[in-house]
């Protein structure tokens, strides 16, 4: 496992905002605490799975068991990487290949993976992204989407996930949307989201695509007349073949976590 030589080193890998999401006043405050071994770059949620690959020590130099199974999964996607054809996965997981890389979008992002398995893109690639990705680029069917939307419930082991992910995810999104007041026109502006004609009575509805082909609805109905107000997350009947639950509920309580990060940034 690679050290820092000094407090700079971490700094450079940082987005420099002074966001605080780490628990520090600023970036350069958490950069001298991970190099004196007080805390751990997996604490900055903006950090490159490369980084926490590379450098994911705990504080006492001891990789947690987090940690552990996170980078001996990420060392198997890669080695599996090797041993797949991404020139030819390109046309069925809706991506394309150049300069012997994989492209796909994410949420209408670029995200490039190498034949080794290495990925690159303009965003930063945590954990919760990049998890689902190799799964996605490895394991999915590459299924026509069919337009049928269905509650995680509905779809293959859904029902395992669905109180996880009612909690973790649906209810989170809708405090969000509660309460940040631009919450969605900043999807549609910052991650290419569309408004789409309302379904199931909604009085906004909302196609995400943080993948090609898993495609998510958000529904959200305001307060009104006494009651209150209500979201909702919809999958096409064909993601249990593209991606599988357990790795949507990764993927989608990752961009939970990020919406509700935005809305503490960016307020009401």
């Amino acid at each position: 496992m690679a050290q820092f030589n000094n407090a700079m080193e971490v700094f450079k890998l940082l987005l420099k905002n002074n966001c605080k999401d780490c628990g520090k006043p600023t970036c350069l405050a958490f950069a001298g605490a991970v190099f004196q071994g007080q805390a751990n770059v997996i604490e900055c949620p903006h950090i490159d799975s490369d980084v926490v690959s590379k450098y994911g020590t705990e504080k006492s130099n001891q990789i947690s068991e987090l940690e552990k199974e996170y980078i001996e999964q990420i060392s198997f996607y890669k080695s599996e990487v090797e041993k797949t054809d991404l020139e030819s996965k390109a046309e069925l997981l809706g991506g394309r290949f150049e300069k012997e890389k994989l492209i796909i979008k994410v949420m209408g992002k670029s995200i490039s993976m190498d034949k080794r398995g290495g990925l690159s893109s303009d965003i930063h690639i945590n954990p919760w992204l990049s998890i689902p990705f190799y799964e996605y680029v490895l394991n999915s069917k590459g299924l026509d989407l069919t337009s049928n939307w269905v509650p995680l419930r509905e779809l293959h082991l859904g029902n395992d996930w669905n109180n996880f992910f009612r909690h973790r995810c649906e209810k989170t999104l809708k405090r969000v949307a509660d309460s940040y007041t631009n919450f969605f026109e900043d999807i549609i502006e910052l991650f290419q989201g569309k408004r789409v004609e309302n379904h199931y009575d909604s009085d906004i509805s909302l196609r995400l695509l943080p993948l090609p082909k898993v495609p998510i609805l958000i529904c959200y109905n305001e307060p009104e007349d006494g009651l209150g107000s209500d979201l909702n997350l919809f999958f096409d009947d064909t993601t249990s073949e593209n991606l599988g639950v357990e790795f949507l509920y990764r993927l989608v309580t990752g961009i939970s976590v990020m919406f509700e990060k935005l809305s503490r940034t960016h307020g009401g």
